[in-house]
């Protein structure tokens, strides 16, 4: 298929997935504050919005944008914003109530309009999260490349295949993030009030990332 080094492209992945990101702390939030199921929600929302990038950098589009000082300012100045209000909405969120976590993780037995609300919302925003950061689009064209070899003749797919197998691989690393974090959620029951503050430093941390990517300058430069 024109793939070099597989096991290696599998392994690096793997760490560059653990690495901690907006992504990362996206899902971790909302598994603390609503359990394992809005976690997992979450990080299918992630992966969602990741295909976005595979997809436009397999057809070229992501490419044209690391030539364009003025698409990556736009997209940049987007992702920056939207960044910026999901911190917000995190910093100025209500304390959760006792049974909250409850309301939302027993959508499934229960058909509860309001959870699946909630459910819905987690999921487009983890995916506009991920699809207007113009940094997972340039990490995609910078990191596969390296990977295919350089005398095989469909690039294009074997870009998209590699992309997918990336992006499947995150989405159980992901998965496990809210795993993790629901179980921690779980021994901190009598904690509503502390869980609460970590939300909100969430918030301001999702606000710092949104600035940083609003002054990044254009890789070219």
């Amino acid at each position: 298929m024109g793939i070099d080094h597989f096991a290696l492209f599998v392994v690096a992945g793997l760490v560059l997935n653990l690495t901690p990101g907006p992504d990362v702390l996206y899902i971790v939030t909302n598994a603390l504050r609503s359990g394992a199921r809005a976690g997992m929600v979450a990080a299918l929302g992630i992966t969602a919005g990741c295909f976005v990038h595979i997809l436009a950098a397999a057809i070229g589009v992501s490419a044209l944008m690391a030539a364009s000082a003025t698409a990556f300012t736009l997209l940049k100045w987007a992702g920056a914003a939207y960044l910026v209000f999901v911190g917000l909405r995190m910093l100025l969120a209500r304390a959760p109530t006792p049974g909250a976590s409850d309301a939302i993780n027993s959508v499934a037995a229960r058909a509860d309009g309001t959870g699946e609300k909630a459910l819905k919302r987690i999921f487009f925003q983890g995916f506009w999260t991920n699809a207007l950061n113009p940094k997972v689009a340039l990490f995609f064209l910078a990191f596969v490349p390296q990977f295919i070899a350089p005398g095989v003749e469909h690039k294009a797919l074997a870009f998209l295949l590699l992309g997918l197998l990336f992006n499947f691989n995150a989405l159980w690393v992901n998965i496990g993030w809210a795993w993790a974090a629901a179980r921690m959620a779980g021994r901190l029951t009598s904690a509503r009030h502390a869980m609460h503050w970590l939300e909100r430093a969430a918030g301001l941390m999702f606000i710092g990332f949104g600035l940083k990517l609003a002054f990044s300058d254009h890789p070219a430069n």
